[in-house]
């Protein structure tokens, strides 16, 4: 498949095949996202979309496009534009899976010019860790160096 790449001006797009990935957030179907990311990924099933919607805001979004241009797939990159980035809430569509589209789309956020600078990408993922080894990623050389802090209710 040709993967063809273009930047012009703030919206970075990419051919795989028959599909369109694009930065471009007006072509963004939130209904779509919305439904996917609420009711079946298993990382956000539950969560309040507009807590979903508020961190969409504050996040450079990829959407996948089929040849009729209809969203089948998204990734949300949580970033400070030089020096980190976050990989996140990435899906493809189930009827379009086992094209490569996720490896793509991974490839899209890691070749984005605004991103170009950026030396330091993390990610988490359950079951797909065959995808992001194939772009590079890698289970953390020194997992005893990271903390998190999941929410409290206090």
């Amino acid at each position: 498949m040709s993967h063809d790449s273009q930047f012009d001006g703030p919206h970075f797009e990419q051919r795989h095949g028959a599909y369109l990935i694009s930065s471009d957030p007006s072509r963004l179907d939130l209904p779509y996202i919305r439904e996917f990311l609420t009711k079946r990924a298993y990382w956000s099933k539950g969560v309040d979309w507009s807590l979903i919607e508020a961190a969409l805001k504050h996040s450079l979004s990829l959407g996948v496009y089929d040849g009729a241009g209809g969203q089948v797939g998204f990734a949300r990159i949580v970033t400070d534009y030089a020096l980190f980035a976050y990989l996140r809430d990435v899906f493809i569509d189930e009827a379009h899976r086992g094209q490569g589209l996720g490896v793509q789309i991974t490839r899209a956020a890691l070749a984005h010019p605004r991103l170009s600078t950026v030396p330091s990408w993390m990610l988490a993922t359950e079951d797909a860790h065959g995808v992001y080894e194939k772009v590079g990623f890698h289970p953390l050389e020194h997992p005893e160096w990271y903390m998190q802090r999941l929410g409290t209710t206090a």
